[in-house]
This record gives C-alpha cells, structure tokens and sequence, in this order.
C-alpha cells in the first residue's frame, strides 16, 4: 500500500502488519500531524538478519538516531549488513528506519520515495515535534 508522508509517497508492505489498511493510514497522519511518536501496530518480522535489525531499529526511540555501527555492534553483525536490511525493510515509517545514520552523522540511503531527502524531512519532523512536546512540559519551579 502506499502512504503519503511530508510530500513523499511510501511503500508500506501491509502483509507485515496486523491492522486494516485505514488504521496504517489514520496511525501515519496522527504521526505527521505530530500527535503521534510510537505505532500502535503488530508487525511481523521475519526470521534472520532483516528481522534482527528490524526488531533493533524498533527500539530507537522517536527524535533519536542510531548508526549502522551501533545496531552492528549490539547485533553482532557488520555496518553493511545492518545497511542492507535496512534498505529491504518493508515498513518503513512503521519500523523507523530512517533513525539509522552513519557513524558522522550522515544520512547516507534510504530506501522509500525521494531518497534521502525524505529521511531528512523525517529526522526533522521529529526533531521539531520533539523540542515541542518538551516545551510544553511544565517544570517545577
């Protein structure tokens, strides 16, 4: 299925996900309006390596980014093996892994529409949507 996100258009493989379509779709525009930062979905992940380094880029937490070094270390694997699941992942979005960057901080590939630009304007949206939930925290004072 596709799945309109900040300008981009991207392949979500649907047949990994439980839930209807219209729940992947209404899940995508509460994150994009910033009213969402977790799926509520079950994804099914296969077996081997891209499940491994799906299962690792789940846990990065919204607004933050791992390297491929990172999930290579705690995976026991090596950084281009770590860059070649990412880019055979079939939800993006869904499993961020657009959190993944280079070890400098690069953004390097990605694989759904428009690249790497689509992966910047993700990062960004994140960052924004981030320093807002913290402003709007109240401090004791």
């Amino acid at each position: 299925m596709e799945v309109g996100i900040l300008t981009s258009i991207i392949e979500i493989d649907e047949s990994f996900v439980e839930g209807s379509s219209e729940k992947i779709r209404s899940q995508v525009r509460e994150y994009e309006r910033g009213d969402r930062q977790a799926f509520d979905l079950e994804i099914a992940t296969p077996d081997g390596i891209l499940g491994d380094v799906m299962d690792a880029m789940a846990e990065i937490p919204y607004g933050e980014t791992r390297s491929y070094g990172d999930l290579a270390s705690a995976l026991e694997t090596s950084p281009i093996a770590v860059g070649q699941a990412c880019g055979r992942n079939p939800v993006p979005i869904l499993v961020p892994c657009h959190r993944v960057v280079g070890s400098d901080g690069s953004l390097n590939g990605y694989s759904a529409a428009d690249g790497v630009a689509t992966k910047r304007r993700l990062l960004e949206h994140e960052a924004r949507e981030q320093k807002t939930v913290q402003t709007q925290l109240q401090t004791d004072s």
